[in-house]
């Protein structure tokens, strides 16, 4: 008798750890995400220094759409990392401040040309229970910001006295987001989030050998829609 409840109860358990492996295989643990950036900046400067640089010149960016691109991974029924990345946007800087820099045109201007590879990793956690088909999300993590293919403009080289090189540091620095996820099917989602992140560098303006400089924080909001395939 003991040795069939024996026999009984090792089948239940082993029933039940196979159970457990199958309902474990049958997560999703990986989800690719496609959709929409639109990025507006609040763009915050120093005045620009340098030689021959009247009071109150300044400069802003303009707001961009683009591509967005992520990859999730499942930790646990609420925790996920995602590494999120843009196609890098062109990216156009004008200028603010006074009309005319003596004779040149200057406010509203578009000074300077750049692109950004600016991919974010973010740890978010999930609302609700995964069964739930709606669940809001927030998320927290760093942001790194590499500028490339940087120009000065017809108008940026008539306004510094001259061929411009425009030099951009790297940018590394937090970021947050919060979000909701609307499952369609088992395997297809949508997205939908906003962001915010720290990006501060310092533009050097080099124009024949002088020099004008600013410090930027570029304060760039994101909104993403997006569509996602878990597998």
């Amino acid at each position: 008798m003991f040795a069939r409840i024996l026999t009984i109860a090792f089948g239940v358990l082993a029933a039940m750890v196979t159970m457990g492996a199958r309902a474990e295989e049958d997560v999703l643990s990986n989800s690719l995400r496609l959709g929409a950036y639109y990025v507006t900046y609040d763009t915050q400067a120093d005045d620009i220094r340098g030689p021959y640089v009247p009071a109150g010149v300044n400069l802003k960016v303009q707001d961009v759409i683009t591509p967005y691109f992520a990859y999730v991974r499942r930790l646990t029924s609420h925790f996920g990392v995602e590494l999120a990345v843009g196609a890098p946007p062109l990216t156009k800087t004008e200028g603010k401040g006074p009309a005319k820099l003596g004779s040149v045109p200057y406010n509203g201007q578009v000074i300077s040309t750049a692109r950004w590879l600016a991919p974010t990793l973010l740890l978010t956690y999930s609302f609700f229970d995964e069964s739930n088909r709606f669940r809001p999300y927030i998320g927290g993590g760093i942001n790194y910001t590499r500028f490339y293919s940087r120009q000065s403009t017809a108008a940026g080289d008539a306004g510094s006295g001259g061929p411009t090189r425009v030099d951009l540091p790297v940018s590394v620095g937090p970021a947050v987001t919060v979000g909701l996820s609307y499952r369609v099917t088992r395997h297809f989602s949508v997205y939908g989030s906003l962001s915010a992140s720290q990006v501060d560098t310092t533009l050097k303006a080099n124009t024949a050998g002088v020099i004008r400089t600013t410090h930027i924080s570029f304060g760039p909001r994101t909104a993403v829609l997006a569509a996602g395939y878990s597998f």
